[in-house]
């Protein structure tokens, strides 16, 4: 057996994975610095909060400007903006490995363009699902809905293969019934928020936008079907 010494020692992930990545992981690098004292002096130890302030997503806020018709663009940019900052490092080291490993494997069947249409759909998914439940007040903050969305989007892929083997699609959604069987254990436990509302709900429209941007997209679904 020939050895390529010329090969990669970590496998390549799409362009696209490391354009969605490197702002969270920058963003990440730059807060613990701050926090450790090395940038920003004595001001840097509040910046994480300075960063959630500015980037994290208020249901409230957004009632009232829906209820007042006026949608200030810097806080219409929160609807996206908030998978930007994390509440601690561990909070952001597991989205980004989420990200990593679940955009390696839904980008290299998606073109770019439809795995941007993925992670920036369910990121507004999860910020409009919170803005439709008035009992939810507090922000939203973190990458976890848009990786729930590529979540949704590897569902799919699984559901389609899963046709074309003739074997129980209902198999596919596993990984996100574990999940969510481990987000309620936590809850129960630690008692926990409503994060995993916008968690599912970018699960879903990721899974459901799949039909339209994936290769072949809905077409290609309906033709599995009739050959079943």
């Amino acid at each position: 057996m020939q050895t390529d010494h010329n090969a990669a020692p970590l496998n390549p992930l799409p362009v696209v994975i490391w354009l969605l990545a490197l702002p969270l992981i920058a963003m990440e690098a730059v807060l613990n610095l701050a926090a450790a004292g090395f940038v920003g002096g004595a001001t840097g130890v509040g910046w994480r909060q300075d960063a959630v302030q500015r980037f994290a997503f208020s249901p409230d806020f957004m009632r009232e400007m829906i209820a007042n018709s006026y949608y200030p663009p810097e806080h219409l940019l929160r609807l996206v903006s908030y998978p930007l900052v994390h509440l601690n490092f561990t909070h952001a080291l597991f989205v980004v490995v989420f990200l990593l490993a679940l955009g390696k494997m839904v980008g290299e069947v998606f073109r770019p363009w439809a795995v941007l249409v993925v992670f920036f759909g369910a990121t507004l998914a999860g910020a409009l699902t919170y803005t439709a439940l008035p009992f939810i007040h507090i922000p939203l903050i973190g990458g976890y809905p848009p990786v729930y969305g590529l979540i949704g989007a590897f569902t799919f892929l699984l559901w389609t293969n899963l046709a074309d083997t003739g074997s129980s699609q209902y198999r596919a959604f596993s990984l996100i019934g574990m999940l969510m069987a481990i987000q309620l254990l936590f809850g129960l436990l630690f008692g926990g928020g409503w994060d995993w509302v916008a968690e599912l709900a970018g699960f879903f429209v990721g899974f459901f936008l799949s039909f339209v941007v994936s290769p072949g997209g809905w077409a290609r679904v309906k033709e599995k079907i009739r050959e079943r």
